[in-house]
């Protein structure tokens, strides 16, 4: 416990000093037409993620060097282009470089199935950057990391996956960004960056890759479901909808609620934290533990969700077209 109150604390005091740093270097997020802010504030503070991560080796040990590699690897580069923009080649390289990484401390580089691992590694890259795409307003990346984070550390005090120093600790950096960005809008002290939430995705993706790989069940990713019908989805509407995918946008569901509809962002992350966090309990104590039920929760929940988020866009939606036609005057 003694640990824990000093990481907390180092955690604290390492992310004080970086606002420092970020303030007098500029490191800042100037809003536009499409974001979900109107006041200049610091950017990067999800750095506090990759910083957890190094802090728990010290304490710790290194024992998933390959994992911190990667994470550093792909947090580094999301920094740099939180501050200059790069290309998108250059982030994707680097994200399946450290994505390659993570599979080798996995131990699951078996290159005789090799299509197996491609198709692996286009999903682990795909889902970093679905939930770096859901960052967008006050407190959604640290809350719902802390809505994946706790049930994960619920499955493994029961069987040991990974270990649990690595999660609470993790929990803890989550804690820390939660300070000083899970406030109303407009009060946030920073935000999380691209090097936040990529850094906390390719976290939290090695974490439930380790559960998945030794239960050899694939359903956990239903920790992340909320996450992943709104961001697919949305990605869906957008290319039904002939855009680029890669020009920033605010077509989320969670979007549309804090700028359309006018509510609160804490109100609208905690949606969304108490929407996984019932899904992911419900799945580890009432779901039955075979794969059949598993299967049947997962594809009940998805379709829940998925026709939700439908009569959601369907009512609300043309809100957001009105925006868009706001703008063109």
């Amino acid at each position: 416990m003694t640990t824990y109150i000093i990481i907390f604390v180092l955690l604290l005091v390492v992310e004080l000093v970086y606002f420092c740093i970020a303030d007098s270097c500029n490191i800042i997020d100037k809003p536009n037409e499409r974001s979900s802010h109107s006041m200049i504030v610091l950017r990067g503070g999800g750095i506090i993620f990759l910083v957890g991560a190094w802090m728990w080796s010290v304490f710790f040990g290194f024992q998933y060097p390959w994992f911190l590699v990667g994470l550093t690897l792909v947090a580094g580069v999301s920094f740099v282009d939180d501050i200059h923009s790069l290309p998108d080649s250059v982030r994707l390289v680097v994200q399946f470089a450290a994505a390659v990484m993570a599979f080798y401390q996995l131990g699951i580089l078996h290159w005789s199935m090799w299509w197996i691992i491609l198709l692996a590694l286009i999903v682990y890259v795909g889902a970093t950057n679905v939930i770096n795409f859901m960052d967008g307003i006050n407190g959604i990346t640290t809350g719902y990391s802390l809505a994946v984070l706790i049930p994960l550390a619920l499955v493994n005090m029961n069987s040991t996956f990974v270990e649990e120093s690595l999660i609470i600790s993790t929990i803890l950096a989550s804690l820390v960004f939660c300070v000083f960005n899970f406030r109303p809008k407009g009060r946030a002290k920073c935000f999380a960056g691209d090097v936040g939430s990529i850094g906390i995705a390719f976290i939290m993706l090695f974490l439930l890759g380790n559960v998945i790989i030794k239960t050899t069940d694939i359903t956990w990713l239903i920790f992340l479901l909320v996450y992943g019908v709104d961001g697919c989805l949305t990605i869906a509407h957008r290319i039904m909808l002939h855009e680029n995918l890669g020009e920033a946008h605010r077509k989320h569901a969670y979007q549309i609620m804090a700028n359309e509809l006018k509510i609160g962002h804490v109100k609208v992350t905690s949606l969304y934290m108490v929407m996984q966090l019932l899904i992911s309990l419900g799945f580890i104590y009432l779901c039955p533990n075979t794969v059949l039920a598993h299967w049947l929760y997962l594809v009940t929940t998805l379709v829940v969700l998925a026709i939700t988020y439908i009569l959601f866009m369907k009512k609300y939606y043309h809100l957001h077209e009105e925006y868009l036609a706001s703008l063109k005057k």
